[in-house]
């Protein structure tokens, strides 16, 4: 069996957690990494410790990410691991939301997705290679009370990822979309000790991206559920 060799990876809604645990490990893998995100200052420090590039896109704008993919290839070389990332809230209660917050939200879970995956599929096709990963949520599966614009935008990005993978797997493309399960441990979510490990750990979330990626063609995963032990479901 083969295992996929992958050169160059562009993670879409780079920040602290998830997408810097990936970048970091990408990086130790010998991969070439970029970094896209609204604000790019926020990415420094992960630029030096990855010797990533970072570029700023806004992830709704087809002419950014257009112009996001036309950048990377010339600098560092088409990415054949592109991991869409971002995602945005719209809180409270139902009838009280502002139709423009939910039709931002929507647009970055859920539009921003499509447009990433566009243009990367439209670079990876012709060599049959690549593979595009999509960071979901507890509200991928199951909606929760006011939440209901974050619901609408993940439940949009796994519909897109489950209609690429069957459009696409077969033309050589993997496509795998992650539902996150539980919160995601960080400096200012740590677990209490009467229950350690309550949260993700972002490290053991990316390990889980990366042995998706080496999945052989012929036993792929589509969609991968983590949650932490403790976790009801």
């Amino acid at each position: 069996m083969d295992t996929p060799r992958y050169r160059t990876a562009l993670i879409v809604g780079a920040g602290e957690g998830i997408s810097a645990s990936f970048a970091r490990l990408l990086a130790k893998q010998g991969l070439r990494v970029a970094l896209a995100a609204r604000r790019t200052a926020k990415l420094d420090a992960l630029c030096r410790d990855t010797g990533s590039a970072a570029y700023a896109c806004d992830a709704t704008s087809a002419d950014d990410v257009a112009k996001l993919f036309d950048s990377v290839a010339h600098d560092i070389g088409a990415p054949d691991v592109v991991l869409y990332n971002a995602s945005a809230r719209a809180r409270g209660p139902f009838v009280d939301l502002a139709p423009s917050e939910v039709a931002q939200a929507v647009a970055v879970s859920g539009f921003g997705g499509f447009l990433v995956a566009q243009q990367a599929l439209k670079r990876m096709l012709p060599d049959r290679h690549g593979a595009i990963l999509f960071t979901g949520a507890s509200a991928s599966v199951k909606g929760f009370p006011q939440s209901a614009a974050f619901a609408m935008g993940k439940f949009a990005l796994r519909g897109l990822a489950q209609s690429l993978a069957r459009e696409f797997s077969p033309q050589g493309i993997h496509i795998a979309h992650f539902v996150i399960d539980g919160g995601v441990r960080s400096a200012v979510r740590k677990a209490p000790d009467d229950r350690p490990d309550s949260f993700l750990d972002p490290d053991a979330i990316a390990a889980s991206y990366w042995n998706v990626l080496q999945q052989p063609r012929s036993a792929w995963s589509w969609e991968l559920e983590l949650r932490p032990w403790v976790e009801t479901f």
